[in-house]
């Protein structure tokens, strides 16, 4: 954990569409996460300032209504694990990010619908969906 500079907050957007399509053609799945705006990410949190990275709240509402609400106490895999095994696959430079999944309660969200999440009390982040 010496080498981890921060944290941030990522929404991790699926396009499912793209992904329902893909596979009964046997097409990658890329587009279902690498589209325009797929992934915002906050600004970084230095390791001083979060603390204890193993016990923040992460939430998330859909137009004002809590959708994710959990601690990253409750993860699968704690960010040490995490950053072992993919480290093991993949060689990680200075500013990579690896993202840690998400709280239950993900769901699909439409035109129109404003998503708020935060990490804590560190980050809040704010934005509209928008079709196009």
């Amino acid at each position: 954990m010496q080498y981890v500079a921060g944290y941030c907050l990522a929404l991790d957007m699926t396009g499912m569409d793209f992904i329902i399509d893909a596979r009964p053609k046997g097409l990658p799945w890329c587009l279902g996460k690498g589209f325009d705006t797929s992934t915002p990410v906050s600004r970084l949190i230095s390791a001083e300032e979060l603390g204890d990275p193993a016990n923040v709240r992460v939430w998330c509402k859909v137009n004002e209504q809590m959708k994710q609400d959990d601690s990253t106490k409750n993860l699968i895999f704690s960010i040490p694990e995490l950053i072992a095994f993919t480290s093991k696959f993949m060689t990680l430079e200075e500013n990579d990010l690896i993202l840690t999944g998400t709280p239950a309660g993900a769901g699909p969200v439409k035109d129109g619908d404003v998503l708020e999440c935060g990490l804590g009390d560190f980050i809040q982040m704010k934005f509209n969906v928008k079709n196009e």
